[in-house]
């Protein structure tokens, strides 16, 4: 359990393997650059697996993204997606641009 005002990382399989496609198809990432950038990100985060898919956008890569907030019980996603923006919240979980919830971190 992490302590109060402590920011958690929650991640899931399909979390890791879109951003390993990312990186390796828009950024040309090499395969060892990727393996040692994913054993420092399990080392930060906590993995997570969703049970209860949703259907909140036209995107299944976002709605897995929401499933695995709701999963780890999360009260924000930050993010830069258009979609999810646009729905602003979700069962109780705030979705927000990164440097928006660090503004909203820092006045607390």
């Amino acid at each position: 359990m992490a302590e109060k005002g402590a920011i958690v990382i929650d991640i899931s399989d399909h979390i890791e393997n879109e951003l390993i496609r990312v990186l390796r198809e828009d950024f040309q990432w090499e395969g060892y650059r990727l393996h040692f950038m994913m054993e420092r990100l399990r080392k930060i985060t906590r993995h997570v697996i969703p049970s209860v898919p949703v259907k909140v956008v036209d995107d299944p890569d976002d709605d897995r993204i929401i499933a695995c907030a709701l999963a780890a019980g999360s009260t924000h996603v930050l993010t830069n997606d258009k979609a999810l923006l646009r729905i602003g919240q979700y069962a109780g979980i705030s979705i927000v641009k990164p440097d928006e919830f660090f503004t909203l971190s820092n006045e607390r």
